[in-house]
């Protein structure tokens, strides 16, 4: 005798029709609404082709660039992974598998990788994809004049050689992470110019849907690819940049938008009530902070770091600004979902006594300027004064500057002293550091370069790179860790879960990706649109 479960697939799969579906559920003992509901269920897991999904994002400056090494927010992160690739992906249960490459494979000591492409895989203007594209797009991020964010990842790549249509990377030094490295969003393999340059700004990939017009900061407009070598579903996506929440909650509850991410904590459960919309909420390695930047005054002085970390009540903000969707951080970006997560380490406490004390012996007077804007996560603004208050507990005067939220990317972060940010996280420690923290890196945002600590931090992560003895290596990034939240310029005060609402007229899988937002950025990829 059939299960409900097995019932369930069977409809899903379109096997059976949904009376005979109705007819076995009842007959199982479920009433007609049980049923109804289980049918409703079974439907939406079963992909349909065709319709339109229009994504609303929370991300987006009319600074975006089509160019890889560029992008800096999840409006371009997310554009780009509609309609590009890279070499390998993060799949919906959270492993590394090939994606442009067909396999992959290592020498002994990590320190060779050999990527065999897949055949048959052709650009939208209907190029094939050489080992010569792939070679091209990542030498993009690696020149000496380079300024891609994905610069210092690649940092411990030496030569990269086409061996027929395989792709050879040789290294320093062995990294066993290094097919993770190849997920980045900013490595997504773009066509060869023929002079070693790629081709970014016409924005042809070999995604599944072809990017007919983008506009930054505002929308992209993408169709289907019909040659794409996985299967898809919906036939055009619009992805808008509305970065303000509210416009975007009101955009999904008057059905303008499909999707949207960075639901505020706030109003969860005002959109849990709407009988159309859904709430999707994934615990993974986001982390909002307040980077200062040693290179800006005062904030090469580590007394007065030291007193604005010990200044700040990190379970208020994560009680007032996530209302309980995340957890308190510990001025490191490394979430307890991150292998090697030290979760010895004694967390940082509010404690207005010894900020005092160090503040004092900072010797700096005078208000501190912290600028936000909601463009950082939503609350950003709310959570600096909420850090203002706290700060002045201790003696400590912080003024907030608000800052607008077109540009902030460009014109605040990783320019202003002190500033909100937030960070998608990294799945492994090595890329994390790569990414933010070492000193090779463009987008580390707190410029900690040159001190003691930072030259110790920097040495470990390249031992712990290619340090085979688990033993050794957890040593290594349990220390990594320490010397970031003491002598880093980063406060990490919470790890905020993904909030996306979408509308029940749009199907998924039963698991989704949470390594960024949206099934890893790929809902236009993985999603259909029911009828």
């Amino acid at each position: 005798m059939k299960t409900i479960d097995q019932l369930s697939k069977l409809y899903s799969q379109g096997r059976v029709s949904r009376r005979t579906f109705m007819q076995g559920a009842v007959a199982m003992g479920l009433t007609i609404s049980a049923a109804s509901v289980l049918a409703v269920r079974a439907e939406a897991a079963t992909p349909t082709m065709g319709g339109h999904m229009r994504i609303g994002m929370g991300h987006g400056s009319t600074t975006d660039s089509l160019d890889p090494g560029t992008f800096e927010n999840g409006y371009s992160t997310l554009v780009g992974m509609t309609f590009a690739n890279n070499l390998t992906e993060v799949g919906p249960d959270g492993n590394v598998r090939p994606e442009l490459a067909e396999s992959y494979e290592a020498s002994a000591d990590a320190a060779t990788w050999r990527f065999k492409l897949r055949s048959g895989v052709t650009f939208h203007n209907g190029k094939s994809l050489t080992a010569q594209d792939v070679i091209d797009s990542i030498n993009h991020h690696r020149g000496e004049d380079s300024k891609s964010a994905a610069k210092g990842l690649l940092s411990s790549v030496t030569d990269i050689t086409a061996d027929g249509n395989t792709v050879v990377f040789t290294l320093s030094s062995g990294n066993a992470d290094f097919p993770v490295i190849m997920t980045d969003y900013h490595l997504q393999v773009r066509p060869s110019n023929g002079d070693g340059t790629i081709d970014w700004a016409s924005g042809n990939g070999t995604g599944g849907y072809e990017l007919k017009s983008f506009e930054p900061g505002v929308r992209a407009e993408l169709t289907r690819n019909a040659n794409y070598f996985k299967d898809t579903y919906i036939q055009d996506v619009t992805v808008m940049s509305i970065v303000d929440v509210t416009a975007r909650q009101n955009a999904l509850m008057n059905g303008d938008v499909d999707v949207i991410d960075r639901v505020d904590p706030k109003t969860v459960h005002l959109l849990k009530r709407a009988q159309n919309i859904e709430i999707q909420e994934n615990t993974g390695y986001l982390h909002y902070t307040f980077p200062m930047r040693l290179n800006v005054e005062p904030f090469g002085n580590y007394d007065l770091r030291m007193a604005l970390k010990l200044s700040i009540k990190r379970q208020e903000l994560v009680d007032k600004i996530l209302l309980g969707h995340g957890k308190i951080g510990n001025d490191h970006p490394i979430s307890t979902a991150v292998p090697y997560h030290n979760a010895e380490m004694p967390q940082r406490q509010f404690d207005a006594d010894k900020a005092a004390f160090h503040y004092k012996k900072s010797g700096h007077s005078g208000a501190v300027q912290l600028s936000s804007a909601d463009a950082a996560f939503a609350g950003a603004v709310d959570a600096a004064q909420l850090i203002k208050a706290s700060a002045a507990e201790a003696g400590i005067e912080i003024e907030v500057v608000r800052e607008p939220n077109d540009g902030y990317w460009s014109n605040v972060w990783n320019k202003k002293g002190w500033a909100a940010c937030y960070w998608g996280g990294r799945p492994t420690q090595d890329w994390m550091y790569s990414a933010a923290y070492t000193d090779d890196t463009e987008w580390n945002d707190t410029a900690w370069v040159g001190t003691d600590s930072s030259k110790k931090f920097n040495g470990l992560v390249k031992a712990a790179r290619t340090e085979l003895d688990e033993t050794k290596r957890r040593a290594m990034y349990y220390e990594c860790q320490t010397l970031i939240s003491d002598d880093g310029g980063s406060i990490v005060p919470m790890f905020a879960n993904y909030i996306s609402a979408i509308s029940k007229k749009v199907g998924q899988p039963e698991v989704t990706a949470a390594n960024w937002d949206l099934d890893g950025a790929k809902c236009a990829e993985r999603w259909w649109m029911m009828s």
